[in-house]
């Protein structure tokens, strides 16, 4: 599981100035327990193909982090890791991943994988580089993308195969590419295992870690930036974003558009 923050923005900026550093900060001092790695995605122009950094650091013990928030981007995903037990700790199991223009974030755990691995083709399956359910999730979204009239197509078609076979996971995400930068707010029936509680429970993490662990929110901290990011961090004039939905946000003119995972 982990934390999502993403910037869109009309003019390049980078995600610290897009946030401010107050903000920033609190976001860090979620590697309490979100420690087991970091990746951040930016993409320099509105139609650019993401540059991504990842590692298998704590975010806060590592120079590289600070740098990476640091590049001016008109689009950007921040991941904050927290393994799923039983996944290892290493870079190619760091998000975001990239492939075919588009990077991508996930924060949940969709398991078991079988069923996963069952709805990909041979083809996408050789491309994969770590072991996480979270880059097979991405592989579906790609592997769709070739017959879907958009990119935000791929993505909902992709969540409302995997709702159908996993009711109960989370399939939140960020995903940078195409011009857009696209929320996934899906988690129905998602709730934390008590090792998870307890473990939160033993740090001083903000209350809507156990309450509202799952939930994204939209803040508009000025006229050219959207900011989209998980619960417990910052004091960005926030609100929720729909249920089982994909938000889309145009990085041209921060346009946004709402499609429900399952149709009309």
């Amino acid at each position: 599981m982990c934390r999502l923050l993403g910037v869109a923005s009309t003019a390049p900026v980078s995600v610290t100035d897009a946030v401010g550093e107050s903000v920033l900060t609190d976001f860090l001092a979620l590697t309490k327990i979100h420690g087991d790695g970091w990746g951040v995605a930016v993409a320099a122009d509105s139609h650019a193909t993401p540059a991504v950094e990842v590692s298998a650091d704590s975010a806060l013990d590592d120079p590289r982090f600070g740098t990476a928030v640091k590049e001016p981007a008109r689009g950007a995903i921040v991941h904050l890791r927290w393994a799923t037990n039983g996944l290892a700790v290493q870079p190619e199991n760091s998000h975001p991943f990239l492939a075919d223009g588009v990077a991508m974030a996930h924060n949940g755990s969709i398991k078991p994988m079988a069923a996963l691995d069952a709805l990909l083709q041979p083809q996408i399956v050789a491309t994969l580089r770590g072991t996480t359910d979270s880059e097979r999730y991405f592989a579906l979204i790609r592997q769709n993308r070739t017959a879907a009239s958009s990119l935000v197509e791929s993505v909902r078609q992709s969540v409302a195969q995997l709702r159908q076979l996993y009711p109960e996971a989370s399939l939140n995400a960020l995903i940078l590419g195409e011009g857009q930068l696209i929320a996934v707010h899906a988690h129905a029936r998602s709730a934390l295992l008590d090792e998870d509680i307890q473990e939160i429970s033993a740090t001083d993490l903000p209350a809507e870690h156990l309450e509202d662990y799952f939930s994204l929110r939209i803040a508009r901290p000025d006229e050219a930036t959207v900011v989209i990011g998980s619960t417990g961090f910052g004091d960005l004039d926030w609100s929720p974003l729909p249920p089982e939905c994909v938000l889309a946000v145009a990085l041209d003119d921060l346009s946004t558009t709402v499609v429900p995972i399952m149709g009309d």
